[in-house]
């Protein structure tokens, strides 16, 4: 049988203990900073759903439904750079905005990055065809966050690229 002299005993086991610290720690802190697939399909469907009823709020003029999916404190930058600050102004500017400039509006949502279980960002196409046939070809963003257990929209950033 091998018997560590005496002497080195205390030294081997305070480094093997500091090393297996040292690990855990490492261990914990790199498990906190790893990003989990937080984009489940049921969330994601949810997100899309959500971007539909805004779409179709919009289309309808549907304030009610629109103070159901938005934040209070939502804000929306539009594509001629206006902002609009509060649940009552962005429902105010979507309502005229929807009045003065008509057409069919379609949002088709091309990705959702997950910030965490409560925060995305949705990226859509946002097209609206106009009476005389041109299309005016856009691109939403949007960031989501639940809220009581639902998704809400938080932000919205319309950009119009250029050459469009």
């Amino acid at each position: 049988m091998f018997i560590l002299p005496s002497v080195k005993t205390p030294l081997i086991m305070k480094a093997l203990t500091f090393l297996f610290f040292l690990l855990l720690l490492l261990l914990i802190t790199s498990s906190a900073f790893c990003q989990n697939p937080l984009d489940t399909k049921e969330e994601s469907q949810e997100i899309i759903n959500l971007i539909n009823s805004y779409s179709k709020a919009r289309d309808t003029k549907d304030t009610v439904l629109l103070k159901e999916i938005l934040v209070k404190d939502v804000d929306q930058l539009v594509s001629s750079g206006v902002w609009r600050k509060g649940i009552a102004e962005a429902v105010q500017g979507m309502m005229e905005s929807s009045t003065s400039n008509p057409g069919d509006r379609t949002l088709k949502v091309e990705s959702i990055r997950f910030l965490d279980p409560d925060a995305a960002i949705v990226d859509a196409r946002y097209e609206i065809k106009n009476a005389n046939g041109t299309v005016r070809k856009m691109w939403s963003t949007f960031v989501v966050v639940t809220e009581t257990e639902q998704w809400k929209i938080s932000a919205i950033r319309n950009m119009l690229p250029i050459g469009n």
